[in-house]
């Protein structure tokens, strides 16, 4: 039996949450904090440098006004060890071809979350997969460390069963079509020319894959940003081959019951600006009559690809919205037929695959305004 006061005079649980350098995993985290802050008797702390963290101070002010504080922890971005200007902190706001210094950063980043761990002892860390030696350090320390995926369980499968299995090595060409063997569900089929270059060419990449799988297997558990229900499958899956316990726990962007904070992209005036834009923009529109499009922080297309799918959205005569990591690019893109990413070469003239404008024309319309079977559950599986 507990005494009025006895769960305030008694020590919380306390547990570091530790991002990657992305928005896309800074953001998820944040709600993920802000979800253990919910809960009696735990003290959650956000620990990431100060670029990044100015991210995600709108919604940690707005969960402490509602009682549920969340700590910060910075620790000092290697800027000059990577050459990159002071406050340039984030996957977002670098250009692909030098995003390899934001890769840099996480690696020079380790003695600071040892320094860091080691002083300050949490309970329990939740780390994100790229920061896989903190898995020795909570050994060390005998405090459970977890990994953190922001993205759902179904590519995860897919990755693990490329890596090991490897069938892409044994087909003629890059555009000739192969099974992904031993997955649950409908079968899955690619061409090679859709797999990262990591695991076309053996790099760095490839051997950086071993750092960060077999940390994961070691630490705790895994927390992944995804629900059972949507992929369940898989989830089962996940859970035999690819980490000793698994709790889904997403989508957790709903821990912002009222949804009113600016949630990435900047806390800039003119961020901020773009944000209310579009939502003033899309306010105005008929419900269900707008196409979102976008590919996430790390989906690099080659220049021809991007043109025939502006091609495509245009011609299908819906109204989108396009998110670009750069906006030099969204310009040269609504300009179809102008070239974009002039700066931009494939380092391999191999064989391509390109999905022509008429092909995303016809699947855009059947999606959005398809009067057929196949249209409506297409909808209906994105209400979802």
């Amino acid at each position: 039996m507990a005494f009025v006061g006895e769960e305030e005079r008694a020590p919380k649980l306390r547990v570091f949450f530790m991002p990657f350098f992305a928005s896309g995993h800074i953001i998820p985290m944040t709600d993920l904090a802000c979800l253990f802050a919910k809960r009696p008797g735990v003290e959650p702390t956000m620990v990431t440098t100060p670029a990044n963290a100015a991210l995600i101070l709108p919604t940690l002010d707005r969960s402490a006004s509602f009682g549920h504080p969340v700590q910060l922890l910075l620790y000092s971005f290697p800027s000059a060890a990577t050459n990159l200007p002071s406050g340039i902190e984030n996957l977002a706001s670098v250009s692909s071809d030098e995003s390899w210094k934001i890769y840099k950063a996480v690696d020079l980043s380790r003695d600071a979350h040892e320094r860091i761990i080691r002083e300050h002892t949490p309970d329990a860390i939740i780390s994100d997969i790229p920061f896989w030696w903190t898995t020795a350090i909570a050994k060390d320390l005998g405090i459970p460390r977890i990994t953190f995926h922001a993205v759902g369980v179904f590519p995860q499968c897919i990755m693990n069963n490329l890596v090991k299995n490897r069938v892409h090595d044994h087909v003629p060409t890059d555009s000739h079509p192969f099974t992904i063997p031993d997955l649950p569900g409908p079968f899955i089929k690619m061409v090679k020319s859709e797999l990262p270059e990591f695991l076309k060419h053996h790099d760095h990449l490839t051997s950086a894959w071993d750092d960060l799988k077999k940390p994961q297997l070691e630490s705790y558990g895994v927390v992944v940003n995804t629900f059972y229900e949507l992929e369940h499958e898989y989830c089962d899956l996940f859970r035999e081959v690819d980490c000793r316990r698994a709790w889904f726990v997403g989508p957790v962007a709903l821990c912002d019951e009222q949804g009113k904070v600016g949630r990435g992209g900047g806390q800039s005036e003119a961020a901020r600006e773009n944000r209310e834009r579009c939502i003033r923009w899309l306010e105005g529109k008929e419900a269900g009559s707008v196409l979102f499009v976008c590919f996430g922080s790390w989906c690099y297309f080659e220049d021809e690809k991007l043109r025939e799918m502006a091609l495509g959205l245009e011609a299908s005569g819906m109204e989108f919205l396009w998110v670009f990591m750069n906006e030099r690019l969204v310009v040269e893109v609504h300009k179809v037929g102008v070239r974009v990413w002039d700066g931009f070469r494939s380092s391999s003239e191999k064989e391509k695959v390109v999905v022509p404008a008429e092909a995303i024309e016809r699947a855009v319309r059947k999606f959005m305004e398809g009067s057929g079977t196949e249209g409506e559950e297409m909808r209906k599986r994105a209400a979802e």
